[in-house]
């Protein structure tokens, strides 16, 4: 196997904004939860060529070991797990912490332009982007320092919603064009590779209990956050059914395993991390729970093969 990148990249994307727009607003589309699989298999049959793009989530900072400082990337994150069981033909794995959709298309210091990996006879992309360019970290920073005016209360939420709409909403609706343009970018790279998008684990407790000072946000805004991020995986899951790519939730899987959870149970650490993640990310338990989700996904493809 080889972990590297190659270079260069450019797309261009639109299709589905509408209709991405409106299912976010509220409506109910249906056929999203049913989009068709790739174009080529990726079960046992043969050997894979396999690329991983991605944000911090993908890439595993903290995780023992890691194999590239710029980027914060683990030899145990999800990807790695992945190639490793799937005993791939050629691995490349270009996902690096704090990497927005732009990351796609232009370095990220010494990490090449993320597409440049994808080429002509990849078989396998694997894609999980799309938090930082919601905010996932000036989120969590705001909320945190909102808590202290109201520890009992719904601060950030009130805040995000000050000018009469949900910014954070509006910031969802906004990253769809994006995401869709990532998508086609990989569809016209690699025209008949399997396209998955990976969504993001669950973060905070799924009943909107919260645990301050553990995750030190005012009580009430646990829900709201909470569904922020259902809303951002039911865009991703919307974008990629837009694509005819699959879209594996990792979400359900880690429901359970929040950053609320003791040190024994949960597979995302809070913004004091007893082991070895970055704050508010999937520890080395979370990626394997990731990973596995990912590994159930082409286990399905192969059976419908």
């Amino acid at each position: 196997m080889t972990n590297g990148t190659r270079a260069a990249g450019g797309a261009r994307g639109r299709r589905g904004t509408a209709v991405l727009g409106a299912a976010l607003g509220g409506c109910v589309l249906v056929a999203a939860a049913t989009a068709p699989a790739s174009a080529r298999s990726t079960g046992h049959d043969h050997r894979i060529d396999y690329v991983a793009l991605g944000d911090s989530y993908t890439s595993g900072p903290g995780i023992p070991q890691q194999v590239d400082a710029n980027c914060a990337r683990s030899d145990h994150n999800y990807p790695s797990l992945v190639a490793d069981r799937r005993q791939v033909r050629t691995f490349e794995d270009v996902s690096c912490a704090g990497a927005t959709t732009a990351e796609m298309w232009q370095a990220q210091g010494t990490n090449a332009p993320q597409l440049d990996a994808v080429q002509r006879d990849t078989d396998l992309v694997t894609v999980q982007i799309g938090g930082n360019d919601v905010g996932f970290g000036p989120i969590i920073s705001t909320c945190a320092h909102l808590a202290a005016q109201d520890p009992m209360g719904d601060p950030c939420e009130r805040s995000y919603k000050a000018s009469g709409y949900d910014r954070l909403a509006l910031a969802i609706v906004r990253t769809a064009p994006k995401v869709d343009r990532v998508l086609r970018a990989v569809r016209a790279r690699a025209p008949h590779a399997r396209v998955v998008v990976v969504g993001y684990p669950d973060l905070l407790p799924d009943d909107g209990s919260g645990c301050f000072p553990q995750v030190p946000f005012a009580r009430q805004d646990f829900p709201y956050l909470r569904d922020t991020e259902k809303r951002l995986n039911l865009m991703l899951r919307l974008v990629a059914a837009v694509n005819r790519a699959d879209y594996v939730d990792t979400y359900g899987p880690t429901v359970g395993h929040d950053m609320c959870k003791a040190p024994a149970d949960r597979w995302i650490e809070p913004l004091q991390p007893a082991a070895p993640a970055a704050p508010a990310h999937p520890n080395a338990t979370g990626e394997q729970a990731m990973a596995q989700a990912v590994l159930d996904s082409l286990d399905e493809d192969r059976g419908r093969g």
